[in-house]
């Protein structure tokens, strides 16, 4: 991937430090920073230190934060989801339809993406779509991913058994997805080499890839061919759990075939339970007319006990999805009694008993802030008959918790400044901020957007990685639009260029 890092930098000049750091610094005036080897090796105030060789970096009174990371993130299909036609704004069944009749033919059929019908007027149905989309094979994704839409000719493609609905839940949901993410070798690694451009572009220096597939074999690939972008942890699922450990896997261990170390074994992820718009996340109490419907554990307590014991055993951390209370307890106790180590993502509905249990068990709680501004109107009627506490933010920060912050791309955008305003001031598109009881301080989310999370943030101090953000505004002032529109002019990577000047 020629071009894509540019220069070394040796040299950062005149930029006010807006990060985890700026407490141990001498002066809140600028200051220069001088890099080596990847890293951090001095600072002081901006005219005492003078560059040693090697690019100098600009910043003229801009403002430095630690490189900041997206900590799930569904990264081929993100990558892909450019392609599909967009479904996010849709507001009836009968729209998405007709919009996915009119979409163009790619290699045989039509894949959309995005779509929210947890409160369309109408209901998807194999009927509506068949109408308006004939013989051409058409797929449409949920913007949660846990359902698809598919008319007849997509049905009998795909060997699956048509349903009146039209929509294939979970892991069928899941190999549907998988199916369409399947494109030739090239076109992926060039898709994805296109988003992590773009997730630089946005101040983002790691992510952690949470694809529904054997993740090392394309790492490996991608490294080959130069991928340098980005740090990348990426994840295993339960059904190459047996592979990952036959083949050493540990978390942490570098991609084989890497040099330079970027891409890194990550942890194990399972999935427990549904999601809230496809109102299978498993809940103590009953979605709101559909008495006995309280969500499903998709992994038992057993097989979960059973998964993570032998993950741990091997040296792999864990990722375990869990939106509902009822799924956040039984994650939980699953690291309570496995001794496991890792995360909980999502953690979307916890009951308030279970919030400090997190930080007592070691366990951080990988969150998705604009899923909150996302699901508002779903959570203040589908959830409005549970009693534990959605999107707790601030709840889990003040136990002590380690937050994580993430995306789930393509489920919300991949921009973590999005993520930090949804945090701060719970509003979008000029609503009344949502719970505003669970916003976070701004120190928090710019620390929760950094690999060690809110608890053990990158720190911008001597000695540090060298992965660096200038920005062009102090976000510690932004307002909500001016976090969601902050203008980043560099980005650095161990010190090296891969955004801006």
């Amino acid at each position: 991937m020629p071009g894509v890092i540019g220069d070394q930098a040796a040299f950062v000049r005149a930029v006010r430090v807006a990060g985890p750091g700026r407490e141990l610094l001498p002066t809140p005036e600028p200051v220069d920073v001088v890099l080596a080897d990847g890293r951090i090796v001095d600072i002081a105030p901006t005219g005492n230190l003078r560059p040693r060789g090697g690019a100098v970096v600009e910043g003229a009174g801009a403002w430095l934060v630690p490189g900041l990371w997206d900590h799930h993130v569904h990264v081929l299909q993100w990558a892909l989801a450019a392609e599909r036609v967009p479904l996010g704004d849709v507001a009836t069944a009968h729209d998405a339809a007709v919009i996915m009749g009119l979409a163009p033919v790619v290699e045989g059929r039509r894949v959309g993406s995005g779509f929210r019908d947890g409160l369309w007027p109408d209901v998807p149905s194999l009927q509506i779509l068949d109408a308006a989309t004939g013989e051409v094979p058409t797929y449409l994704i949920n913007a949660d991913v846990h359902s698809v839409w598919l008319n007849s000719a997509a049905f009998r493609r795909e060997g699956f058994a048509p349903v009146a609905s039209g929509l294939l839940k979970e892991e069928d949901a899941f190999e549907i997805s998988r199916r369409l993410n399947a494109v030739d070798p090239a076109h992926a690694d060039a898709a994805v080499a296109r988003m992590a451009r773009a997730a630089a572009s946005r101040g983002v220096v790691g992510i952690v890839d949470l694809d529904m597939t054997w993740n090392d074999e394309p790492w490996q690939r991608r490294v080959a061919g130069g991928f340098d972008t980005l740090r990348v942890s990426y994840g295993t699922y339960p059904q190459h759990l047996d592979r990952a450990i036959a083949e050493g896997l540990r978390t942490g261990d570098p991609v084989r075939g890497s040099t330079h170390g970027l891409v890194r074994v990550g942890p194990l992820k399972a999935i427990t339970d549904g999601s809230l718009g496809t109102r299978t996340a498993a809940c103590g109490h009953h979605y709101p007319g559909e008495p006995g419907n309280t969500g499903l554990l998709t992994i038992g307590p057993d097989e979960l006990l059973d998964m993570m014991t032998r993950a741990t055993a091997a040296g792999l951390e864990c990722a375990i999805h869990a939106i509902g209370d009822v799924a956040n307890a039984h994650a939980l106790d699953a690291y309570a009694r496995t001794g496991a180590t890792g995360t909980i993502e999502h953690a979307q509905l916890v009951n308030h008993t279970d919030i400090p249990r997190f930080a007592r068990l070691g366990v951080a709680a990988s969150v998705q802030p604009e899923h909150a501004l996302d699901d508002r109107d779903m959570t203040d009627t589908i959830w409005a008959e549970q009693s534990a506490q959605p999107y707790p933010l601030r709840a889990l920060a003040d136990s002590g918790v380690n937050l994580r912050f993430g995306s789930d791309a393509p489920v919300a955008p991949l921009d973590p400044w999005a993520a930090m305003a949804s945090a701060v001031y719970r509003t979008r598109d000029g609503r009344d901020a949502w719970q505003p009881h669970q916003r976070v301080d701004i120190d928090t989310a710019i620390a929760a957007s950094t690999a060690g999370g809110s608890t053990t943030p990158a720190e911008i101090a001597p000695g540090a990685v060298a992965d660096l953000v200038i920005v062009g505004a102090d976000p510690r002032t932004a307002d909500e639009r001016g976090l969601r529109a902050m203008p980043v002019l560099t980005t650095l990577l161990a010190g090296r260029v891969t955004h801006g000047a």
